[in-house]
């Protein structure tokens, strides 16, 4: 039996909220079709019925679905349909994704699947925001266990005042972007991309943000209280606790030994033998649940790490709470690449190549938002070898994408414009080793290796994670959490910035949210601790931006043209921008607005496309001196093109520093000559002296005088028509006489 059809209706930010239920996608756990402005968004939650078997972890997967149709757009694609999520599709699914999952029991097993099916998008109306709190009230009136609502909304910072769910006009003013979600008390999830801004701006942005979410929270609440479904009980998949104690009074003191070290391989080589030894000694006691002895390991490996930091304030590797592991940082670890750099935190390195392209090199994008192309691309790869296991590469996955976008959106305040440094940049990070905190470690050699490839940056970034234990009232923080801490520990609060402020920040939790004081603290354990690293550790191997680029770098020449010539320099069917770059090896891409660019990785070429192009477009100039080729011979002179498209005449008796009796005694089709320009004739033509030239450049002395004034061919057969006309003139005289 179909639910009855349902409208609730609230505003935020000033424009109307919907939520309409009871009329599609019914078969799902729950659904709901949730308008914000005119962005409208199908969101669905569906729960299986019984538990996966095998696994350990909460089966969960979130879909955000862009429709180009939302947008009036056909699909680019050979088959013209939409095919895998593009990467600002991910990275709104993991938004969504993170203040969800810890509201989940942690010990369920059923597999839960959420959709977010983007229908119709109003650029002033973001999609991201829209489907959070849709797929918040699709799980809130379901019957699957959750510990929700939640809400979320972003924040801007337009002429000095924070603004909630800024349009786009305000988004392109706006100083920072900050997405926020919330529980009814807690700070569920953080988001954000700021041009430096400083601690308190940004703690006061978030709680801006949070006041507002609760107005929304309070909303789906209410919802849910009107045709909200009673939660259906789940099979927990924990260890029964007489287990655990049992495997917990066998193997603590074991178990705290093999934590007590710094070395990710020599923690691992201690336990190895530890759980052999538990299996021997329980299988047989426990023959139906032996899976599950690995559980009781692990949790007795969190109960461990977890008192020792709230009872003794004793970090896994004997670290104080706002101690980093060991540091270093190199540049130019490869020989031929545009710039490298190397960044190492205790057993974490990750290497970050920088290669700089030509503006045709920007990436292309097909997406439902206003953005067509990017020019700064960051890509992060996370190979096996580096947590020591052996799994074949299938391209990058969700997680890989988020720290690439995660790095990219660090940097990306500090990139110079296009005017200012006219390149695409690519950064390409490859963890060699993982043992906690690799995004930012990506940040750090990602700065290092724009500085040697000579990128122009504005200031140095630096990223540093900040954990968290919570106990009841209780809290306690740590800079720079190792691999243990995060699995273990509450909270990985990344925040990427220069010591000005704030450029980039991602928090995950485990437990339902945080409090402000933890927002608070979080942010001046990072800002102290990314400037040590700046201080100490990366400006003293590389203290600014090289001035020179690399060798093996495009050298880039560029130049602003009057659009209407930009048909000139490409050339009927690309002909002439063609002639350019063969002759020149050089690649040339040209704007709508005359803007030219011109790459090669010889200076020289650049400099000669240049001077041909910028031949084509104006008219040369009296007395220059240009190298040509004759394109014909006529019995006057010769044509000689000084570039694509630009033809001028030498006349015969501009061909030589000595009489010259036919033009073929001097050049023939295809010599390359230099001529000098002569002044613009009454009719526009533009005339050519090679003469001039040889006397200018090579120093050669005219052997006798000869008229300097070039004249211009009569049309083709008037010397004919004259000789006629004077042979009709001279019958008529005879006939007189």
């Amino acid at each position: 039996m179909f639910e009855e059809f349902r409208k609730f209706e609230t505003t935020l930010a000033g424009r109307p909220l919907v939520v309409e239920t009871g009329k599609m996608a019914q078969l799902a756990s729950g659904s709901c079709l949730i308008r914000y402005g005119q962005t409208e968004i199908m969101c669905t939650a569906t729960m299986s019925e019984k538990p996966r078997e095998g696994v350990d972890f909460f089966p969960m997967s979130i879909d955000f679905e862009e429709k180009l149709y939302s947008v009036g757009k056909i699909p680019g694609s050979f088959q013209r349909r939409e095919s895998r999520p593009s990467e600002k599709a991910i990275l709104a699914a993991r938004v969504i994704d993170r203040p969800l999952r810890p509201l989940f029991p942690k010990d369920m097993r059923n597999d839960v699947g959420i959709v977010a099916t983007v229908m119709s998008v109003d650029p002033d109306c973001l999609p991201e925001i829209t489907a959070m709190i849709g797929v918040s009230v699709a799980l809130s009136i379901s019957p699957i266990p959750w510990a929700g609502p939640i809400a979320g909304c972003s924040v801007g910072l337009v002429d000095g005042k924070f603004v909630i769910n800024p349009t786009l006009e305000e988004r392109a003013k706006s100083e920072m972007a900050v997405t926020v979600a919330s529980t009814d008390e807690l700070i569920a999830m953080i988001e954000a991309g700021a041009n430096e801004i400083d601690n308190d701006t940004m703690f006061d942005a978030i709680m801006f943000a949070h006041k507002e979410n609760q107005k929304i929270v309070e909303f789906i609440k209410d919802i849910q209280k009107q045709i909200g479904k009673e939660k259906i009980p789940f099979v927990s998949n924990d260890p029964d606790p007489e287990m655990y104690e049992a495997v917990k009074a066998f193997a603590i003191e074991d178990v705290k030994k093999a934590l007590d070290t710094d070395d990710k391989r020599v923690r691992d080589e201690r336990l190895s033998p530890i759980y052999t030894a538990v299996h021997e000694r329980f299988d047989e006691v426990y023959p139906e649940e032996t899976a599950k002895l690995d559980d009781c390991l692990y949790k007795l490996q969190k109960y461990i790490v977890r008192r020792w930091l709230l009872d003794e304030g004793k970090r896994v590797d004997g670290r104080g709470l706002d101690d980093m592991r060991p540091l270093n940082a190199e540049v130019d670890i490869l020989s031929r690449v545009h710039g490298s750099g190397m960044f190492t935190r205790g057993q974490t390195q990750v290497l970050t190549v920088a290669t700089l392209g030509t503006v045709g090199d920007a990436q292309e994008l097909d997406g439902i938002d206003e953005q067509t192309s990017k020019r700064y691309i960051h890509h992060y790869n996370f190979p096996s070898y580096s947590v020591g296991e052996t799994k074949p590469s299938r391209g990058p996955g969700r997680r890989e994408i988020g720290h690439g976008a995660l790095a990219e959106r660090a940097l990306l305040p500090v990139i110079p414009s296009m005017e200012e440094f006219p390149y695409t940049i690519r950064l390409v990070s490859e963890v060699l080793s993982s043992n906690g905190s690799t995004s930012q470690a990506s940040i750090c050699g990602s700065t290092l290796a724009l500085m040697a490839a000579g990128v122009p940056i504005k200031a140095p970034v630096a990223g540093i994670s900040c954990g968290l234990v919570t106990e009841g009232d209780r809290f306690i923080t740590m800079v720079d959490i190792q691999g243990l801490e995060d699995f273990f520990g509450d909270m990985d609060f990344k925040v990427g910035g220069t010591k000005k402020g704030i450029t980039a920040i991602q928090m995950d939790t485990k437990v339902h949210g945080l409090t402000p004081e933890i927002v608070k603290e979080a942010f001046e354990k990072t800002y102290k601790a990314r400037c040590k690293i700046l201080d100490e550790v990366m400006l003293p191997v590389i203290p600014e931006p090289r001035k020179e680029l690399s060798p093996y770098a495009p050298k880039m020449l560029t130049t602003k043209i009057d659009p209407d010539k930009i048909g000139d320099v490409i050339g009927k069917q690309g002909k002439v921008i063609q002639k350019i770059c063969a002759e020149c090896n050089v690649k040339i891409d040209v704007e709508d607005d005359g803007s030219v660019f011109i790459t090669s990785t010889d200076l020289e070429g650049c400099k000669q496309a240049l001077n041909i192009i910028e031949t084509i477009v104006n008219d040369p100039e009296v007395g220059a001196i240009y190298k040509g080729v004759v394109t014909r011979l006529m019995s006057f002179g010769a044509f000689v093109e000084i570039a694509p498209g630009k033809e001028g005449m030498v006349h015969i008796s501009q061909l030589d520093v000595k009489r010259t009796e036919k033009v073929e005694d001097v050049v023939n089709v295809g010599d390359e000559i230099i001529v000098e320009v002569l002044p613009i004739d009454d009719q526009g033509r533009l005339n050519l002296s090679r003469r001039n030239a040889l006397i200018k450049v090579e120093g050669l002395t005219p052997e006798n005088d000869v008229d300097d004034t070039p004249r211009r061919p009569r049309r083709e057969g008037s010397r004919d028509r004259d000789r006629d006309r004077d042979n009709r003139r001279g019958g008529r005289n005879n006939r007189r006489d």
